[in-house]
């Protein structure tokens, strides 16, 4: 599994969320260690990027492969499905015509061109239909992601923190999160998912800006999901 501290972050080029202020207000009083990590990092916080589509189509390009590599296919697949703007957007019904043989020309193997296909089929045909997201719980929400074809939890769950800004996500799975947390509060030693999910406990409700923080004291230089 990648680490979110190689794939999935923001940085505050754009609207910062509604409830950052408050968040980092709640977890500075609480914690001396997220305290000085957020002193560390001024004016940074999470914006979104894209649209939810390309958002999720990206993430699934770059699985498993590296930075660079997924660039130079992202940048070939979003020619071959005739996307364009800045930031990119894609038609997911012109996704879903694609033909195979073009998909793969772009670099993709047929496993994620496969996924892509089933990715586009959902948003055109309403089954993942935004609109309707903010009605629902992150694990409702993570539940729908999941059913697409190459969309685990942890892609899901980085979903759910860069792009729907939801405040209280904490994705127990994530190296770099587990990381960091043993680097600061555990002098190195790692928890378990179980441990690490009590631990974070007291970040409620703003598990995710709490990792966000964490994520930036291993690499101040932040990727965008």
């Amino acid at each position: 599994m990648a680490s979110a501290v190689a794939r999935a972050r923001g940085l505050g080029a754009r609207v910062k969320p509604t409830y950052w202020d408050a968040a980092t207000v709640a977890l500075g009083r609480g914690d001396p260690v997220l305290r000085r990590l957020m002193a560390a990092a001024p004016g940074a916080h999470l914006a979104r990027r894209g649209d939810p589509f390309t958002t999720l189509a990206r993430a699934i390009v770059g699985q498993q492969i590296s930075v660079k590599a997924a660039q130079s296919i992202w940048d070939r697949f979003v020619a071959a499905t005739g996307g364009g703007g800045q930031p990119v957007t894609l038609d997911p019904a012109r996704v879903g015509r694609v033909r195979m043989p073009t998909l793969r020309r772009a670099g993709l193997s047929e496993r994620k061109a496969n996924y892509l296909r089933d990715l586009a089929r959902h948003f055109a045909g309403g089954a993942l239909d935004p609109r309707a997201w903010p009605a629902l719980d992150d694990e409702t929400l993570i539940a729908r992601l999941t059913g697409v074809k190459g969309i685990g939890r942890w892609t899901a769950e980085m979903f759910l923190i860069f792009h729907e800004l939801r405040p209280d996500v904490f994705p127990v799975d994530d190296i770099g999160l587990q990381k960091a947390v043993a680097l600061h509060y555990r002098e190195g030693e790692r928890m378990a998912p179980s441990e690490l999910r009590a631990f974070g406990a007291r970040w409620s409700p703003y598990r995710s800006v709490a990792t966000w923080y964490l994520w930036r004291s291993l690499d101040p230089i932040p990727v965008e999901y």
